[in-house]
């Protein structure tokens, strides 16, 4: 057999599972506490005796801090907005328009890993993606910045910040054109980024072999795992799929719906609806942001609850849930919805550790609300991820699709 230790390094767990890559078979999960004074130590605890290759993602140390300065807040701004979710960055501060002494001052307090620098369609107007560039060029930080704006000027903006000493890469537009959303060259320039500079620094880890393990950051990994669900429900009555990720400190909905091609081309968003869709929310936690999520439940008009973890797991699932839900309704009207998705895979410890019969009431509850979730869960086949492989099978899907998808069908037949 050919093993493979696919690991996620998380902030509190290091969740491992020993996977046979010609059939996708999974042979053993562990997990062990995460060490936060060198990450390795907990990644050589929960793989300890298995012999075999370690392939990992990681959001240990609050993952990738993103921060997106863009042309106009509801166009080119939102859409580096959208192509830094899509990218499995927790986006720490959004600044529209010429970056002032203020504004510049608003982004050092972000404390951001890497800022996106975003603005103008192809050949369109360039003059505040100039003015921000050399605005980033002029300041005492040296955060890395990846430049995904007007390709007209790409050339001359990276050069501006090279020149300053900015660590900078080059990437193709969020936004080429009004309505037409291109993420992915933005995506792999974040995700290097994030390799080279907080995985390859010395914050998790002074020890090499962190740098030769992690692939990507854990969302980014999870989100192509969603991918490969939805290509293996291709074909049926229902092909979306959306998962829920429910975690000590933050909530991940994770939506890669079935598209309504005709309803698609009757409308078109100003912004554009990206194909794969992530929404996270940093005060939805049944640990860390367990008082930031009973005041967002208040908010919601939902019952206060307690401190059982599971109680506190259904809050957290109808919240995200309406919040996805109101965040695609800001999209515009593109034909493809998380209301249409047939399967809802829920994710997390809350879920996993639950008993069947207790995670069951838990659906039917969110299934009968009327505020939104409801909509999502209402008809969809649910299944939990007891075995933690979405982010397994997302480190895979690049040069090992048959085993992602071979540990996707083991989820599937749960």
């Amino acid at each position: 057999m050919t093993l493979l230790a696919c690991v996620d390094v998380g902030s509190t767990w290091t969740k491992a599972a020993l996977v046979e890559l010609d059939t996708g078979r999974l042979v053993e999960t562990r997990q062990a506490p995460t060490t936060p004074a060198d990450v390795v130590a907990g990644v050589l605890a929960a793989t300890e005796g298995w012999g075999a290759p370690v392939r990992a993602c990681s959001s240990a140390g609050g993952g990738l801090r993103l921060a997106v300065v863009g042309y106009e807040e509801l166009i080119s701004a939102e859409a580096g907005h959208r192509a830094a979710l899509s990218a499995g960055a927790r986006v720490v501060h959004v600044a529209a328009g010429r970056l002032d002494a203020a504004a510049l001052g608003q982004l050092a307090d972000s404390a951001p890993d890497v800022v996106l620098l975003v603005g103008g369609t192809d050949g369109g107007d360039a003059t505040v993606l100039r003015h921000n560039a050399a605005a980033l060029a002029g300041t005492d930080r040296s955060v890395p910045v990846v430049v995904a704006g007007n390709v007209d000027v790409r050339a001359e903006v990276c050069a501006v910040l090279a020149a300053a000493g900015t660590p900078v890469t080059a990437a193709d537009n969020v936004l080429p054109d009004i309505g037409q959303l291109a993420p992915e060259s933005a995506r792999a320039a974040i995700r290097d980024v994030f390799l080279t500079h907080v995985i390859g620094g010395a914050r998790l880890s002074a020890d090499p072999r962190l740098r030769r393990w992690v692939r990507a950051v854990t969302p980014d990994a999870v989100l192509d795992g969603v991918a490969v669900l939805a290509e293996l429900r291709a074909g049926t009555d229902a092909p979306g799929v959306l998962v829920l990720d429910v975690g000590g400190a933050t909530t991940d909905v994770y939506c890669v719906p079935a598209v309504d091609a005709e309803q698609a081309s009757l409308h078109r968003a100003a912004v554009g609806v990206p194909a794969r869709r992530r929404t996270v929310e940093g005060d939805l936690g049944v640990h860390a942001s367990a008082d930031a999520l009973r005041e967002a439940a208040a908010g919601e008009g939902l019952r206060t609850p307690g401190n059982d973890p599971l109680d506190l797991g259904e809050a957290a699932a109808v919240v995200a849930l309406r919040r996805h839900l109101r965040a695609e309704a800001a999209y515009g009207p593109g034909g493809a919805s998380a209301r249409g998705a047939g399967l809802v895979v829920l994710s997390g410890g809350v879920f996993r550790h639950a008993a069947p019969a207790a995670t069951a009431a838990v659906v039917q509850r969110v299934a009968a609300d009327r505020g939104g979730a409801g909509r999502v869960l209402a008809g969809a086949r649910v299944v939990v991820d007891h075995r933690y492989v979405l982010a397994a099978a997302g480190l895979l899907a690049g040069d090992a699709p048959a085993a992602a998808a071979g540990l996707l069908t083991g989820l599937l037949a749960d």
